[in-house]
C-alpha cells in the first residue's frame, strides 16, 4: 500500500499516485462540486480509469468547439501537470484554474465569474487577463456548433441505444478477448458521449439558461416557470413509463427494456442496474400503484403550461420591440435546448451500462477459473489491466485495491483545493443548535413537510408528501422526486439534475445546501423554501 505522511491528528496526505489518487501541481486549483453529481463518492480503479480520461477530453471539447480552445490544446496532454481532470482520494477533480483562463477568453464573460458560477470561489492566485485574441475563431466556430449541437446529439442518443440493446444481449455469449474488446468500444463510446454531452450543456444549455434568468429578473417573471413543460425530458419519459407500468398498461419487461440502464450510483461501473437487480423498481411501482389517477405525473401538464404560458406573455409585454425579438430569440432556444440537457446523459450511461456488463461476463468466468473469488472483483483492475494479459495475481491485486477504496471511503476531502489536496478522517457532525441551512433556489415555492435523508435510492422509504434531502442525484432518483414534496440538495446549482426535474415537477428545491444529509434527520419538520434558498428546521424528530 502506498505510505501516508500524517501532517496532524486526524489528517493525512497522500504523497505517492496510485490507481485511485493524483498528484497535483503546487499552483493547480481543483474542485470536485460538478463532478460529484455524476460520479459521487469514492470511485473504484476501473470506474477511474473510464472517467478520468474521458472527463478530461469531454472538458475541452466543447471549448474547442466553441472556438475558444486551441486545436492542439484539445487531446489529453502527455505532461500530468498540464491535465485538467483526475482523481483524489477516489473523487473526481477538475482544474478550476483552467476554467478561469477559458473564461477569460470568452467575450461577454470572465474567469472570476465562470469560476464563480461553476464552483463558488475563485482561486486565490487567480490573475485576471481578459483578451480577444480567440475571437475570430469564436466567431467562425460557434454558431456553426451552436447549429448541429442538438442534432447530433440526438442522432447519438438513437445509435447508442441501439448499440446497448443488442450489446446486453449478446455480452453473456462472449469469450473473455470478445468481452476485452467490448469493454474498450464502451470507453470509447462513454468518451464521445460524455463529450457530445458537454458540447450541449457548456455551448448551449448553459449561455441559454443565464440569458433566460437575466431577462426574467428584468421582468420580474419567475424564471423556474419559464423553463417548465419544454417538450418531454428524458427523466420524465422513465417517470411516465413507471407509472403506466403501475397502471398495467406497460409491462414490466419491457420498462427494463427501454430504462434499465438506470440504478442506484449510476455514474459508478460497479453499481446495480435495474436490468439487473428491479426490486426498486418493482417496490415504486407497489407505490405508484395505490396513488390516486389524478395523481398521474401527467396530470397537471396543462396547468404548467398554462403558467409558462402567461409567464411569457408578461415577460414580453413587458420591453420594447428589440427586446421582444431578443426574448423570442431566447424562449426559443430554451424550448429547443432545455430538454436535451438528460439526452446525453442517456447515451453515457447506456455506455457505462455495457462496460459493466463486459466487466461482470469477464469476472464472472474467471471466477470459474478459480482466479478471483467475486465477479464483481473485475472493478478493482483498471481498464489497461482488465483488457490485458491478466497473468497478474489478480486476487492479491484486488485485495489491495479494495483496502485502499475503504480506507480513503472514511476520509472526508474539501470540495476545492490549492495544490495536493488533504484528507481527514470522517467524524460525526455536532448539529446541536443547528436550525437552519442556506442553499442556491433552484425551483420557487414554499413547503412545510416531514424530511426524509436518502443516501441509497435503492433502499429509500420515503412517502408520497415528504421533503427529499439527498447528497446529490442522478435519473435513477426521479420516481422518488415524483413523490416528494420539495427536494434538498448538499451539491448542485441552477443546472443540475434535481433543480432542472423539480422545476418540471413544480416543487421547491434548494441545492448546494453543503451538509444537509448530515444536519437534517429523518423524521424532522422542516420549512423549505425554493425561492431564497433557506431551509429551516421547525422541529426535530423525537
Amino acid at each position: 500500500m502506498p505510505p501516508l505522511e500524517t501532517t496532524r491528528a486526524q489528517t493525512v496526505v497522500e504523497d505517492e499516485p496510485n490507481a485511485l489518487h493524483a498528484l497535483s501541481p503546487d499552483d493547480a486549483s481543483w474542485s470536485s462540486i460538478n463532478l460529484a453529481e455524476a460520479v459521487p463518492g469514492v470511485m473504484t480503479p476501473l470506474c477511474a480509469s473510464a472517467w478520468v480520461p474521458a472527463s478530461e477530453i469531454g472538458l475541452r471539447m466543447p471549448f474547442h468547439a466553441m472556438g475558444v480552445l486551441a486545436g492542439n490544446r484539445r487531446q489529453i496532454p502527455a505532461d500530468p501537470a498540464e491535465r485538467i481532470t483526475n482523481a483524489f482520494y477516489g473523487r473526481m477533480a477538475v482544474r478550476v484554474d483552467f476554467l478561469c483562463e477559458i473564461g477569460d477568453l470568452i467575450p461577454g464573460q470572465s474567469g472570476e465569474a465562470l469560476s464563480r458560477d461553476f464552483f463558488g470561489f475563485v482561486p486565490p492566485t487567480f490573475v485576471s487577463r481578459p483578451s480577444n485574441r480567440r475571437l475570430p475563431f469564436i466567431v467562425w466556430r460557434y454558431p456553426r456548433t451552436l447549429l448541429r449541437a442538438a442534432r447530433d446529439m440526438e442522432r447519438l442518443r438513437a445509435e447508442t441505444n441501439v448499440w446497448w440493446a443488442a450489446a446486453i444481449v449478446t455480452t453473456p455469449r462472449l469469450t473473455i478477448a470478445q468481452a476485452q474488446r467490448r469493454i474498450g468500444e464502451g470507453m470509447d463510446r462513454f468518451a464521445q458521449a460524455l463529450g457530445q454531452q458537454a458540447v450541449m450543456a457548456a455551448g448551449a444549455i448553459q449561455p441559454v439558461f443565464e440569458q433566460l434568468s437575466a431577462i426574467a429578473v428584468m421582468a420580474g417573471v419567475d424564471a423556474s416557470v419559464l423553463l417548465r413543460g419544454h417538450g418531454e425530458h428524458e427523466e420524465s419519459v422513465v417517470l411516465a413509463d413507471m407509472w403506466d407500468v403501475s397502471r398495467n398498461r406497460l409491462p414490466l419487461h419491457e420498462f427494463l427494456a427501454r430504462h434499465g440502464y438506470h440504478g442506484p450510483g449510476e455514474g459508478e461501473l460497479s453499481a446495480t442496474a435495474w436490468r439487473e437487480d428491479a426490486t426498486p423498481v418493482v417496490r415504486l411501482v407497489e407505490q405508484y400503484r395505490a396513488m390516486v389517477d389524478a395523481k398521474a405525473p401527467s396530470a397537471a401538464d396543462a396547468v404548467h403550461a398554462a403558467a409558462r404560458d402567461e409567464a411569457e406573455a408578461r415577460l414580453l409585454a413587458s420591453t420594447g420591440l428589440a427586446g421582444r425579438i431578443k426574448a423570442r430569440l431566447i424562449l426559443r432556444l430554451a424550448r429547443r435546448f432545455v430538454p436535451l440537457r438528460g439526452v446525453g446523459k442517456v447515451a453515457y450511461l447506456q455506455s457505462i451500462d455495457v462496460i459493466r456488463a463486459a466487466a461482470r461476463h469477464i469476472g464472472a468466468q474467471l471466477v470459474a477459473q478459480d482466479r478471483l473469488d467475486d465477479a464483481d472483483d473485475t472493478f478493482y483492475l483498471t481498464r489497461d489491466e482488465l483488457t490485458g494479459d491478466l497473468t497478474a495475481d489478480l486476487r492479491s491485486l484486488v485485495a489491495d485495491r479494495r483496502e485502499l477504496r475503504l480506507r480513503y471511503q472514511a476520509y472526508d476531502v474539501a470540495s476545492s483545493w490549492t495544490g495536493r489536496p488533504v484528507a481527514t478522517l470522517r467524524e460525526g457532525v455536532d448539529t446541536t443548535g443547528v436550525t437552519s441551512l442556506l442553499g442556491v433556489g433552484a425551483s420557487t415555492g414554499t413547503v412545510v413537510g416531514r424530511a426524509v435523508v436518502v443516501l441509497d435510492p435503492g433502499e429509500a422509504e420515503i412517502e408520497d408528501g415528504d421533503i427529499l434531502i439527498a447528497r446529490t442525484t442522478d435519473p435513477a432518483w426521479v420516481s422518488l422526486m415524483f413523490l416528494s414534496r420539495a427536494l434538498v440538495v448538499d451539491i448542485g446549482g441552477m443546472m443540475s439534475h434535481a433543480a432542472v426535474v423539480a422545476r418540471e415537477l413544480a416543487i421547491p428545491c434548494v441545492m448546494n445546501t453543503g451538509n444537509g444529509t448530515q444536519v437534517v434527520r429523518t423524521g424532522d419538520t422542516i420549512r423549505v423554501d425554493g425561492s431564497t434558498g433557506n431551509v429551516e428546521i421547525l422541529e426535530r424528530a423525537s
